[in-house]
């Protein structure tokens, strides 16, 4: 007998949709086995299918898992507010959810005016050689850095103007060789953004991502230090484009954007 699941496309980062990045949410009553839950995504064929239990420990209100057509990962930020926008749009009177993950801890999802506010860990970087990530990106940076404290590794190359950025054509398998690693890159803003950036990981199953919340966990506290000020704007100039409002708040990094519902039906297994 088939198994009716419930199932929402939300474009997260967007204030319309076909725009910012799309995420599954699949709401559990408990957890499917780790095989079922890959498939589903990969049957989605989303950059992330996040799956949503509700928590039994009181520590969040749901536990929460994310997944590629490819792979589970670690933390990711778009299907997040996307699980946090289907859980406030069903009741009016919360102000807030949590999710607990198995690597990122607790993530919160709260109302801010019009927007909804995303709580992330920062992630501080260091300076590395970046030969390897430059050659694959076509173009040679002017620095490239490495997170020192993130719950999957990252590399961030940082370029002079928004128009290389814009203009990068990577090289796919380059990348997807030099491991599991998310490639940002990023640059000063234009058209009146603070910051602008584009973010791969091919060896993940995506060669680009549209716009990645854990992606600015590491950027924010590097544009934060560079800009000299806590709060700035951010667009991932992919081709769907999203617009990020950014704030370091101590050890933690603030995204405030909008989500749009765009389906709602039945995954059936």
């Amino acid at each position: 007998m088939a198994t009716d699941l419930p199932f929402f496309q939300i474009d997260a980062f967007a204030d319309r949709p076909f725009t910012g990045n799309s995420a599954a949410v699949m709401p559990l009553d408990a957890w499917l086995d780790d095989a079922t839950l890959q498939g589903i995504a990969l049957e989605n064929n989303l950059s992330e299918t996040a799956f949503i239990v509700p928590n039994a420990t009181g520590e969040a209100d749901y536990d929460l898992r994310w997944f590629t057509p490819t792979t589970e990962v670690e933390m990711c930020g778009h299907a997040t507010l996307a699980s946090g926008h289907h859980v406030l749009s069903r009741d009016a009177g919360l102000a807030q959810v949590r999710f607990l993950t198995r690597h990122a801890g607790v993530l919160v999802v709260g109302r801010r005016g019009d927007k909804l506010r995303l709580d992330l860990p920062a992630w501080r970087s260091a300076p590395v050689d970046g030969t390897a990530l430059a050659a694959a990106l076509g173009a040679e940076p002017e620095a490239v850095y490495r997170t020192r404290d993130a719950v999957e590794p990252s590399l961030m190359a940082v370029y002079g103007d928004a128009a290389t950025v814009r203009g990068l054509a990577p090289d796919f398998r380059a990348l997807a060789a030099l491991g599991g690693v998310l490639a940002m890159t990023t640059a000063p803003g234009d058209q009146g953004f603070d910051m602008v950036s584009r973010v791969f990981a091919p060896a993940a199953g995506i060669d680009e991502d549209p716009v990645t919340g854990s992606a600015h966990a590491m950027m924010v506290p590097y544009w934060a230090e560079r800009l000299g000020r806590d709060r700035f704007t951010a667009f991932q100039a992919s081709k769907r484009g999203g617009a990020l409002d950014c704030t370091l708040a101590g050890d933690r990094v603030w995204l405030d954007g909008h989500c749009v519902t765009v389906i709602e039906g039945v995954f059936r297994i």
